[in-house]
């Protein structure tokens, strides 16, 4: 029996599988380290007198959103069955990208989307490593985006600066996004929500807040509502859920009023209430009902039951957390604390998100 000398010995087959899986692990290794340092600088800033994840300053892009697609290409390696794709749109005259996990199994109709924010400094590949929310996701047959910020970080604040002179060019994006998967038939028109981390939980509290006729429900992990200048007032019923650790040192718990003076040519720190005020706000703007408060293993619970509106609004502070996402695999940079074990603040946000509609 002849050899085939196009074909591999099985000896050159595993060579090649095990140089394979060290690149990956290198790859995977390497968007932690930037992950990690990342948040280093923003604890750095912090120490400062600024707050937040490492600032990356970028400049939105002229008024008016138009949206076309572009050809999908394949995302980095999936976290969970699924089929995943990094998509591109066509948003104020320039491009904005974002990573898409959706269900193996298509057909069914349009699907409940969950747009994730990252947190400042970081990317869609790490919130989506850091959340581990495409299992969960999946599981409910939901479709979830991961958008890029610019500069990676979102406008969560309404004034502008040198940096950010168009505070709305992210709002705008992502009304853009969401238009473009219904207009498609991907997404349910009546089940979008919006989640987010730090910087990123900051946006999802603004487009919740700013854009009620538009999101079903958010979620807001260690990010809380502009105010000052940059102030982001809510303006119609929408469920939101806030999970914080009661020790964060990057986003204190109670707020922060007077953030210090930015870096030369860095994107200025906007100042944030704190948790609890933002929460009181938006159960005000929904005509929620008195708050009920509750101790848990691991965490207290406030919640302001759903009024006319059927929009409840619920605080959960993680006893001795910091900086992180409850219940993450992923270990956080030295100096941003715990991370919480009391609860996966996935399935939580998940649960939460899914027992409404608009």
């Amino acid at each position: 029996m002849s050899s085939n000398p196009s074909s591999p010995s099985p000896r050159r087959a595993a060579a090649r599988r095990t140089a394979a899986r060290r690149t990956a692990a290198r790859r995977t290794a390497a968007r932690r380290a930037s992950y990690a340092a990342a948040l280093s600088l923003g604890l750095a800033l912090t120490s400062a007198g600024l707050t937040g994840c490492s600032t990356a300053p970028g400049t939105p892009g002229a008024a008016g959103a138009s949206a076309t697609m572009s050809a999908s290409a394949p995302a980095s390696a999936p976290a969970a069955p699924g089929v995943d794709s990094r998509e591109r749109l066509s948003v104020d005259g320039g491009t904005r990208e974002y990573l898409m996990h959706r269900p193996a199994a298509e057909g069914g109709g349009p699907r409940p989307l969950l747009i994730a924010f990252h947190g400042r400094g970081a990317d869609a590949a790490q919130l989506r490593e850091q959340s581990g929310l495409d299992k969960g996701a999946g599981a409910r047959g939901m479709l979830l985006v991961y958008p890029e910020a610019l500069g990676k970080a979102w406008g969560a604040g309404s004034a502008p600066s040198p940096q950010r002179p168009d505070p709305d060019a992210d709002v705008r994006f992502t009304e853009a996004l969401v238009g473009e998967l219904v207009r498609t038939g991907r997404a349910d028109p009546h089940r979008v929500y919006v989640a987010g981390f730090s910087n990123g939980g900051s946006m999802a509290l603004r487009m919740a807040a700013q854009r009620p006729d538009l999101v079903a429900g958010a979620v807001s992990v260690s990010g809380e509502l502009p105010t000052g200048a940059a102030a982001v007032k809510p303006t119609g019923p929408v469920p939101v859920l806030t999970v914080y650790g009661a020790e964060d040192p990057v986003r204190p718990l109670a707020g922060l009023a007077s953030p210090g003076p930015a870096a030369p040519g860095e994107e200025p720190i906007t100042p944030t209430m704190s948790a609890r005020a933002g929460s009181e706000a938006f159960a005000a703007a929904a005509g929620a009902g008195a708050p009920v408060e509750e101790g848990k293993p691991g965490y207290d619970s406030v919640t302001w039951p759903a009024g006319p509106a059927g929009a409840k609004v619920q605080l959960l502070v993680m006893h001795g957390a910091g900086h992180t996402w409850p219940g993450s695999a992923m270990t956080p940079p030295a100096g941003f604390g715990s991370v919480s074990t009391a609860l996966d603040a996935s399935t939580t946000l998940l649960d939460f998100l899914t027992a409404h509609k608009r």
